[in-house]
């Protein structure tokens, strides 16, 4: 190892004597080969969000000083990031009787229940997505002011923040307060500890919890207007076929 030590401590001086433009290409071609041009293609085809990233990386390292383009290359990831989140997919659902009244289907040609809304949410409740969920809770109540009962499937729901629980809690008060309610289904252990902890589970109402489709759709069909449902052609829950045929 000494012997080693020697040798290179013997050679570096020699690099001095080197031309600048042999050191150039030597450069130039390490440099090469630390660009991925297969994955920067593949960005480019893949994802305008990443392809952003990516060129705003690469003008902001010529451009400015080091330091400040790792700053705006995380502050832009981040605005990104916050971007996509901020607004959730609020999809309304309902059973398609092709396989069976638990099935949940996006189908808007399928019939809805007059007096239960169900709607998944796919992504998180936290602060930058609650005007946006609101928002859309708003609009399914105008548009549906007959159906005051609400049934969110939140299997997708990866996460929930103090502001969302709040929203939910709000959203549970302004139903129960016209005679409705608000239900919760497959919700992951998590977001159901959140929810308990802070006593949001509570305002909610802890009966109106569900681990299953099934469990929720029988509780909450024992809480809907009997007259509405002897009226009702759709039945599209099995539990319909217990009050008898719709009247003419």
């Amino acid at each position: 190892a000494r012997d080693v030590a020697d040798d290179e401590a013997v050679r570096a001086p020699l690099a001095a004597h080197l031309p600048i433009a042999a050191m150039s290409a030597v450069l130039l071609v390490v440099a090469y080969r630390l660009i991925d041009m297969h994955h920067i293609k593949t960005i480019l085809l893949t994802s305008k969000r990443e392809a952003a990233v990516l060129i705003t990386t690469f003008l902001a390292t010529l451009f400015v000083e080091l330091e400040f383009a790792i700053y705006v290359v995380v502050m832009l990831s981040l605005v990104i990031y916050l971007m996509r989140t901020a607004q959730p997919k609020v999809v309304s659902v309902t059973p398609d009787p092709r396989f069976g009244s638990r099935h949940m289907a996006e189908d808007p040609a399928l019939a809805q229940c007059p007096q239960l809304h169900i709607i998944r949410i796919d992504g998180s409740l936290y602060f930058g997505a609650v005007d946006h969920v609101g928002e859309m809770l708003h609009i399914l109540a105008e548009r549906h002011p007959q159906q005051k009962h609400l049934l969110i499937i939140g299997n997708a729901i990866n996460f929930i923040d103090v502001a969302g629980a709040e929203l939910l809690a709000h959203e549970a008060k302004r139903r129960r307060a016209i005679g409705g309610g608000l239900y919760l289904v497959k919700i992951k252990a998590d977001v159901c500890s959140i929810l308990r902890r802070g006593g949001f589970a509570g305002t909610i109402g802890d009966s109106n919890i569900f681990q299953s489709k099934s469990d929720a759709i029988a509780s909450i069909f024992g809480k809907l207007d009997r007259d509405v449902c002897q009226g009702c052609d759709k039945r599209i829950f099995k539990e319909g076929a217990s009050i008898g045929p719709a009247k003419a």
